[in-house]
């Protein structure tokens, strides 16, 4: 009988780990021996980062979906049915159809998920671009913004953790070429002592608002939103005034994870750091956003760790314990304007450096955009 994997989530991670386990098994799947299934929520596959583009009027949406079957390779089965529950003692995952598909071994790549509910008066008083919904609702406004002050208030946990630096950044820009910056106060919050949760991040950060006039605040943690009197009100027990409020919303787990009571309260699953195996369960690996793990949730560590976990897979299925180990390894690109970027790269054990940022950087960025697509068949 075929062994099957089953992959719950097809974003970028669970995506790229069920293409890579049909290339380095295609002898198996070949013979009959083995069934991927990778199932999804939807028929439609969004290049996340895009969204900050399309808030900015920098892109058009159409460019940052393809569909879902285009991307599988042979051998990967796709289902468009959302879970919503995993039974792990049947090794099942049950349906919103009511289909039940049972498995050997389950990867979870279930993601993290705005919660624009989470504060009061945010999904009515604020602006986000974490969604495509709210990214097109943003560009509006933008289109519609004549000065004032723009104010950024961040929640935490979130994904993509430089994307508000970035759009902060590029929005400096936008507005200078606009000849609307002079009556505009930007204003960016963050919600710990420093302007971002990476020491040298937050230093390098703090280097250029001062370059750019930009004015952070620390210790900013939202309470509730006063729509109506344009005011946000903090824990701290400040009130701000905004003509512009832009939030990125604190993150959960996938509903389907809370449901089957796999995770934490707020839906992460614990994950071994290392071999990326769900602690506790065998038969279940993790990785992305939907990990517990100490590091950014960001679309290069569901890149990384789909090796990881494709190579396990491989030693598990052959009867052979999971030998190939995730080092935390990160890497993000920062947008640091309309026409320059720059990066950083870190892990486990060596601190991110932002290197000085430059036009190439920025045409880099511009072109993985593009290489996204290859990247998902595991081609890079």
């Amino acid at each position: 009988m075929a062994q099957r994997v089953v992959f719950l989530g097809a974003g970028d991670g669970g995506m790229m780990a069920a293409n890579r386990l049909a290339r380095m098994m295609r002898q198996e799947l070949d013979r009959g021996e083995l069934e991927i299934l990778l199932v999804s929520d939807s028929d439609r596959h969004l290049y996340q980062p895009g969204l900050l583009y399309i808030a900015l009027d920098q892109a058009q949406p159409d460019g940052f979906f393809r569909p879902q079957s285009g991307l599988v390779l042979p051998g990967v089965q796709l289902l468009v049915d959302p879970a919503v529950r995993v039974v792990p003692e049947q090794r099942l995952v049950e349906c919103a159809s009511g289909r039940r598909v049972e498995y050997d071994f389950l990867v979870l790549a279930t993601g993290s998920h705005p919660d624009l509910d989470a504060i009061p008066g945010l999904r009515e008083g604020a602006y986000s671009f974490y969604t495509l919904p709210e990214a097109l609702r943003l560009r509006k406004a933008l289109q519609e913004f004549r000065g004032g002050r723009v104010l950024m208030a961040i929640g935490v946990p979130h994904k993509c953790p430089v994307a508000p630096l970035e759009f902060m950044f590029i929005l400096d820009d936008y507005l200078r070429r606009a000849g609307l910056r002079e009556k505009s106060e930007l204003v960016y919050t963050y919600p710990i002592a420093r302007l971002h949760s990476l020491q040298a991040v937050a230093e390098w950060t703090e280097k250029v608002f001062a370059e750019r006039k930009i004015r952070g605040e620390t210790f900013f943690n939202v309470e509730s939103v006063d729509p109506g009197a344009h005011k946000v009100l903090t824990l701290e027990g400040e009130e701000v005034e905004y003509d512009l409020l832009v939030a990125i919303p604190p993150h959960t787990g996938a509903q389907v994870v809370r449901d089957s009571g796999l995770g934490d309260a707020e839906g992460w699953l614990p994950t071994d750091p290392r071999t990326l195996r769900m602690k506790g369960q065998e038969r279940i690996y993790v990785l992305g956003d939907a990990t517990d793990l100490p590091i950014s949730k960001a679309g290069s560590v569901a890149h990384y760790e789909s090796e990881v976990v494709a190579r396990n897979l491989v030693h598990e299925l052959r009867g052979e314990p999971p030998t190939t180990l995730y080092d935390g390894k990160v890497f993000c690109f920062i947008e640091a304007g309309l026409e320059e970027a720059t990066y950083v790269t870190f892990d486990y054990r060596n601190p991110p450096r932002p290197a000085s940022p430059a036009a190439m950087i920025h045409w880099f960025k511009l072109a993985y955009n593009e290489m996204y697509w290859l990247s998902l068949r595991g081609l890079l």
